[in-house]
């Protein structure tokens, strides 16, 4: 049987650098749009800031209705209210980038040979403690 991959905090929640990645095809407008004709066949990620504005920001996604994620980015990339978790300390802050995936993605191998690992080295070199996923 395999295990499920876990690291413990070593640390408060409060003292943490938390990071954000979501599967709701969240990227900069300027960022390449995530290949929604190859459908099922785009493991490739985007590295969007965590400070980027909402105006920043658009979804490429078929596979689920983001009408309410296009009014507000916080339902799939919630900068904002992690800002506020870190200005009441709840969480230590946010980390510099967040990531976002086409989450359809019918080869999960190749996810995990190739964007995964980047994010994953991405991750501890912003000294990330903590992700925080939203799936779409």
């Amino acid at each position: 049987m395999e295990t499920i991959p876990w690291t413990p905090l070593t640390k408060p929640l409060s003292e943490c650098r938390v990071a954000l990645v979501t599967t709701g095809g969240v990227h900069l407008k300027q960022q390449k749009p995530f290949d929604i004709d190859n459908d099922g066949y785009d493991w490739s990620y985007r590295e969007v800031p965590s400070d980027a504005s909402a105006t920043d920001l658009m979804v490429t996604h078929n596979h689920y209705d983001h009408a309410h994620v296009d009014g507000d980015f916080n339902f799939m990339l919630p900068t904002d209210r992690f800002r506020e978790l870190a200005q009441a300390g709840v969480i230590g802050e946010l980390g510099p980038r967040c990531y976002s995936f086409y989450g359809y993605i019918k080869d999960l191998e190749a996810l995990a040979e190739t964007s995964a690992k980047d994010v994953a080295r991405h991750l501890k070199e912003d000294g990330v403690d903590a992700v925080f996923m939203t799936p779409a």
